[in-house]
């Protein structure tokens, strides 16, 4: 068997050894460009993860931003909804009002109205007449048709004291005179009826209370009932009591 010696085996060592370092130089080449291509393939994939990660992100915002916006329209919708509740509370108050306005304004008008003096005919003859005189007018007739005398003397006496230019006026001294002349006081009756031809000559009850003058002064045995009767004819002559008193002086 071939030995070698110390200096051969120096060589072969060194022979291996030279041959050993290329192929380990070549081995750490290797290992190098593999780690450099695991290197880029893993920065290549943190990239596209990043990548992925940044849309995901975004994606996320852009559904945050979504959701951030459908939650401030239902908040707008909610804030549209109440308003509209408080416009419709309003509107109704509004509608209320001015239905109160229109019925006050109504109602004032029907008061008005009332207040207005009305046109009405007064023995044939058109006249304004207020709305109190009327009523108070009207209160003393319904006595005086009850049979009252004594309480309807009193009402159409201060109807005329309260209204002494009403077109009721010549007709309420007119009645006055008729209810003291139904309680039988004919000096109280000529008295008032007097007055109906000294403030009322025009009214057409001047003829009759000319005729109750004369009725009374034949009741009172007054010789001038006679006169009473010719004046009456002669001031009135185409009225009814004209008529009645040329029967009276004809004995009929």
């Amino acid at each position: 068997m071939k030995k070698f010696s110390k200096s051969g085996l120096s060589a072969a060592a060194l022979l291996a050894a030279m041959t050993w370092l290329p192929l380990q130089a070549h081995a750490g080449l290797f290992d190098d460009d593999e780690a450099r291509r695991a290197l880029l393939d893993l920065r290549a994939k943190v990239e596209a993860m990043r990548a992925e990660l940044n849309a995901r992100i975004d994606t996320k915002s852009d559904k945050s931003s979504t959701l951030d916006l459908v939650s401030q329209n239902e908040l707008t919708l909610q804030e549209v909804a109440k308003l509209r509740g408080q416009i419709e509370v309003l509107a109704n108050e509004i509608a209320n009002t001015q239905k109160r306005q229109k019925d006050f304004y109504v109602d004032l008008d029907n008061r008005l109205r009332k207040l207005e003096p009305r046109e009405v005919v007064i023995d044939g003859k058109s006249a304004q007449v207020d709305p109190a005189e009327q009523k108070n007018f009207d209160a003393a007739m319904q006595i005086f048709k009850a049979g009252d005398y004594k309480a309807a003397g009193t009402a159409f006496s201060d109807f005329v004291l309260r209204h002494p230019g009403s077109s009721y006026a010549a007709n309420a001294q007119y009645y006055l005179g008729s209810a003291f002349y139904a309680q039988r006081d004919c000096k109280s009756a000529i008295n008032a009826q007097l007055l109906v031809l000294k403030n009322y000559p025009d009214s057409p009850k001047a003829p009759d209370a000319m005729l109750n003058i004369a009725s009374c002064q034949i009741e009172l045995k007054d010789k001038a009932a006679k006169k009473t009767l010719q004046d009456l004819i002669k001031t009135y002559p185409d009225s009814a009591a004209a008529v009645a008193a040329k029967n009276q002086l004809n004995g009929k």
